[in-house]
Formats: C-alpha cells, sequence, structure tokens
C-alpha cells in the first residue's frame, strides 16, 4: 500500500503538542495544516466535536458544544432529564478550551489535519463535572493534594476481525498475508503478529506522526487478537493516549479493509479483551515509589492501596465493564477475573503485583476490558487506591492459589453494577455526585434499549418450547 508523505517531525519541535495558540499556529503553518479536528470525550469515550478551518480556528479557537454530549448513550439516545439537569440546561452551549499539549497530526487524513483535545467549563469558568477527563483530573488533584503523584500504564487488548456490515452475523478472523484466517490459539506467537505486518507498521507511523508511545505488541490469546503496552506516565496523558490510540488502530485497520474493536466479548467462544491498568504512587518531591521504603521492602501505603481496590472496585464496576457485552468476558475458568483477590504474579487475581524492582513496584488491576472509556476507568481504580490509603485499610493475604474457582466478588450485570456505585457514599463523594448520577441514569438508557432487542438465544430455545 502507498503510505502519503507524513511531515518531518524535526521541522517545528516535537510531533505532540505545543504550550500555545501562538506556538500552535507556528506548528501548524510549519506542516502546512489545512483543517483541525476539535474533539472532547464522552462518557463512553467518544470524541464529539467540531472539524473547522485552521484559519477560524486561530481567531477564537475556543468551541461551544451542548451539555447534552455528556448524556448521550452509545446508541445515540438520552435518558429522561427528570433530576438531571433541566432540558433547556441539557442544551445550552459549555465553552470547550483547548488544551494544546495534545495538539498533534491527523495522519490518515487526506488533506493536512491536526487534532485537539478540549476540556469543557461552563460559561461562569466551572470545569463541567460530567466531563470524563475532568472527572480524571480531580482524582489526580486528590493525590496531589496528599503530595502524591500516581503514574500509570494501560495495557490494551482489541481483536482484528473481518468486516462485518450485518449486526446478525457473528465475527469471524481477517484473512492474513498467507491468504488464510487464523485458527487456534496463537498466544505470544510472532508469525501470527507477522501475518498483519503492513497494517501494524501503518499503526507505527501513525502513531509516531501523533507521539504515542507504544511499548510493546503481541498477540494474545484469541484468534487475531493482540495487545498494545504503552509506557507509564501521567494518568491523564496516558488516558488521552488510550483514546488516541483506539482510534489509530481503528483507522490503520480500516486502510487493510479489516476492523478493529475493542468489544469486551465480540467472539463467544474466544477469551474477551482486557484494559490492564499499572498503577503506582510517587512522592510528588521526591519522585520516590511510596509502595517501597528505604529498604526496599512494601510498605503500609502499598497494602492500604490494594485494600482500597479490594473494597472500593466493586462499586466502580459499570465503569470498569460499562456495557451489557463486557460481562461475557467475567467468566469462571478464564483468565478474565471474577473477584479482588491478590496476589504476587498471580494473573488469575483481579489484582496482580508484577514481579519489580522496589522502585517499580506497582499493582495491575486486571479487572476492566478494554470497551471502557480510559479517562474513567483510570479515574475509578485510582480512586479506589486512594480511599484505600486515607482510609488506613488493610488488604486480605496475597493468594497463592489458583483464583478462577472461587466465588464471585464482582457484580454479574450492569444493572448490578450500577446499583453498587449509587449506595457507595465513598465513591460518590470521589468521583462527583452529580458524575455519578448522570452516568448512572446514561447506562441505565442504555440496558433499556438493550432489552428491546430479541437475541438468537431466545428464539433458539424459547420460540417453540414454551
Amino acid at each position: 500500500m502507498s503510505k502519503k508523505k507524513r511531515p518531518d517531525k524535526d521541522v517545528v519541535g516535537s510531533p505532540r503538542g505545543v504550550t500555545s495558540l501562538a506556538e500552535a499556529k507556528v506548528w501548524m503553518a510549519a506542516r502546512g495544516i489545512t483543517e483541525i479536528e476539535c474533539a472532547v470525550p464522552d462518557l463512553a469515550g467518544v470524541g464529539r466535536g467540531k472539524i473547522m478551518p485552521v484559519s477560524k480556528f486561530l481567531s477564537g479557537p475556543t468551541m461551544n458544544l451542548p451539555l447534552s454530549v455528556f448524556f448521550q448513550t452509545i446508541s445515540g439516545d438520552y435518558p429522561p432529564y427528570d433530576d438531571l439537569v433541566d432540558s433547556v440546561v441539557a442544551d445550552s452551549d459549555l465553552v470547550m478550551e483547548p488544551d494544546f499539549s495534545t495538539l498533534a497530526v491527523v495522519p490518515w487524513a487526506q488533506d493536512p489535519t491536526a487534532q485537539l483535545i478540549h476540556d469543557a467549563y461552563h460559561r461562569d469558568g466551572r470545569p463541567v463535572e460530567l466531563a470524563p477527563r475532568q472527572v480524571l483530573k480531580n482524582v489526580v488533584n486528590l493525590y496531589a493534594k496528599k503530595g502524591w503523584k500516581a503514574v500509570v500504564a494501560p495495557e490494551i487488548e482489541f481483536y482484528l476481525v473481518e468486516p462485518n456490515t450485518d449486526a446478525d452475523y457473528p465475527l469471524k478472523p481477517p484473512i492474513g498475508r498467507s491468504g488464510r484466517p487464523e485458527i487456534g490459539r496463537q498466544s505470544y506467537s510472532i508469525q501470527a503478529v507477522n501475518e498483519f505486518d503492513a497494517l501494524f507498521e501503518d499503526m507505527y507511523d501513525y502513531s509516531e506522526a501523533q507521539g504515542l508511545e507504544i511499548d510493546t505488541l503481541i498477540h494474545e490469546d484469541g484468534a487475531a487478537q493482540m495487545e498494545i503496552n504503552l509506557l507509564h506516565g501521567d494518568p491523564v496523558t496516558l488516558a488521552d493516549q488510550v483514546y488516541l490510540f483506539k482510534r489509530t488502530i481503528r483507522e490503520a485497520a480500516l486502510q487493510h479493509k479489516i476492523y478493529a474493536t475493542f468489544m469486551a466479548k465480540p467472539i463467544a467462544d474466544e477469551p474477551g479483551s482486557a484494559m490492564h491498568i499499572h498503577q503506582s504512587i510517587v512522592d510528588a518531591e521526591t519522585g520516590k515509589n511510596i509502595f517501597s521504603d528505604a529498604d526496599g521492602d512494601p510498605t503500609p501505603e502499598f497494602f492500604s492501596f490494594i485494600a482500597g481496590q479490594q473494597r472500593y472496585l466493586p462499586a466502580v464496576m459499570s465503569i470498569l465493564a460499562p456495557y451489557v457485552n463486557s460481562y461475557r468476558r467475567l467468566t469462571r475458568d478464564s483468565m478474565a477475573p471474577i473477584n479482588v483477590q491478590w496476589g504476587y504474579d498471580n494473573r488469575t487475581a483481579g489484582l496482580r503485583v508484577p514481579p519489580s524492582s522496589p522502585a517499580a513496584r506497582r499493582v495491575e488491576n486486571r479487572v476492566p476490558s478494554s470497551d471502557a472509556n480510559p479517562y474513567l476507568v483510570i479515574a475509578a481504580s485510582l480512586a479506589c487506591g486512594y480511599l484505600g490509603l486515607v482510609e488506613g485499610l488493610r488488604p486480605t493475604d496475597p493468594l497463592e492459589s489458583d483464583a478462577k474457582g472461587l466465588d464471585f466478588e464482582l457484580p454479574r450485570g450492569l444493572l448490578e453494577a450500577l446499583a453498587a456505585m449509587q449506595y457507595s457514599e465513598e465513591i460518590s463523594n470521589v468521583l462527583g455526585p452529580s458524575f455519578v448520577k448522570t452516568y448512572t441514569a446514561v447506562k441505565q438508557q442504555e440496558f433499556d434499549t438493550f432489552m428491546r432487542v430479541i437475541s438468537p438465544w431466545e428464539r433458539e430455545y424459547l420460540l417453540l418450547n414454551v
């Protein structure tokens, strides 16, 4: 496939981010940018916004969108506004301010195009408490007030599948360069990844052009299931990168007439897809990991962080597993966790402590699914750890055995998960009462929409038998 010529990243500064409108003007001029995509991530992690000529953007870089963009469901519906917000207010404009540190090119665009992630504000200057990026910033600020900084490293699993234009048909693995679809399990297979070399070359080129820092690419358990690991860093920056990477791999796949999907359980007989979050906390002044003491041993803070995750992850399950499909991944005897047990290098537990040096001691949250909003997943996971730290909680003993056969400790479905969030005063206080109320209303509306669909299972077993 012929590749478009991309701007030289050394023309003006780095491929990603500037500090001001003036720098953005120079940056875009050097790359011949003619259009700019201005977006704000919604509750589902979908970018909502406007595409405008660069001249219009430079003449007034703020953008107006209605508050209702944060009430929209994944199917395009809206929950009843009763007890949430006045319908007039829902349609009133917010002010979207660009975060110039996110400025990057759109490498797959036909014309030279840039993109910018925006933050949402009320007209009186208050941040919009429903905006997922702001929810994450609020949690990060809670850590900052204690003199801490959170460090995260996401791992995102996804499937490559044949194009599927009729939702009544199941998904199938795509044809690779050998001319054959993948069959069987090919965990960690280099050859299986090489089947899609051209696609991944485009993915890496697109990522480099946007300043996305991919660490590793591996083949996961499922047929044409892959995993991308991102380098560790600041929570908001890494959430931005996950948000952008999801779009990047979808676009790269489409160039090769393949779909990339982040559905939690896209194929019935294949493993689900996760978004594992590695987490550590450092002292803001010294940069030292507070999970390790001077002798390299785990600290009380390390155990309290784990305990907070154990106690509160069930209450944020509707964020970690946001759709009906998400719960199909969480089954007994699979590698997806069904409880909040923890252990040292134990992948069967919901919380894993990977082997590491004391400076890199961290906790891996293996519960979230890859369909989740990265801003909200990281915010929710860090919120649970924060509550454990400030409440001085103590965890259970580490599990050395297989956790897959133990009892379910996580909600089994979306409605149960939403109820757990609504009843947790602690989570509401950390994530924000208005956010929790709106989020649960949106998810309830999505569930109601799902219930209007009659599944093949119902026709198969109920049509003539009941």
